[in-house]
């Protein structure tokens, strides 16, 4: 339903000085009436586009109706966090990703036509693991993380295929 705004005429006696400075009261020109109307506006802030975890974390709580600070304490941080990320301020933590993920219901990051190294970094983002812990339980140095993630470096056959065939086996468990 539209909001109507309308303001009333009105005369109001202005005092005037003419060249002389003598006062004189003049009538002030009315005010037409004026009708302003509109649509009431969207009172949930959507996101436009999904693009940015924040983006799907706004989304969700939209449609949960709930507060800023009831997204904070089921994830585990300060109501300011969710602010930021919703407003593209800054990012969440690798280790809270699994939190808003499972918040969320489903993971927000693209699977389609991934490279070795997107899976690698889709896998690690997904179970909240730092590129020091995932070379750590790899027994890879954490550069060689970030290269494969990077493109810039592949692992050797075997690894590759020890690679996939954890990944695979983390992900089958998980659906099953």
């Amino acid at each position: 339903m539209p909001y109507t705004v309308v303001f009333e005429a009105a005369h109001k006696c202005i005092p005037y000085l003419d060249q002389c400075n003598n006062r004189m009261d003049m009538v002030a020109l009315p005010i037409c009436q004026i009708t302003l109307k509109a649509s009431k506006p969207n009172e949930k802030p959507y996101p436009k586009e999904l693009v940015t975890i924040g983006d799907h974390i706004k989304k969700k709580r939209l449609d949960l109706n709930l507060t800023q600070n009831d997204v904070a304490k089921q994830i585990g941080v300060k109501e300011e966090s969710v602010y930021n990320w919703e407003n593209n301020r800054s990012k969440p933590k690798v280790y809270l990703l699994p939190k808003i993920i499972k918040f969320l219901g489903y993971v927000p990051f693209k699977h389609t036509n991934l490279t070795f190294g997107d899976k690698i970094k889709s896998f690690r983002r997904e179970y909240g693991l730092s590129q020091r812990k995932l070379a750590k339980l790899w027994s890879v140095d954490q550069t060689t993380i970030r290269d494969w993630e990077n493109g810039k470096h592949f692992p050797n056959k075997n690894m590759r295929g020890r690679i996939t065939r954890e990944i695979s086996f983390i992900l089958e468990s998980k659906t099953s």
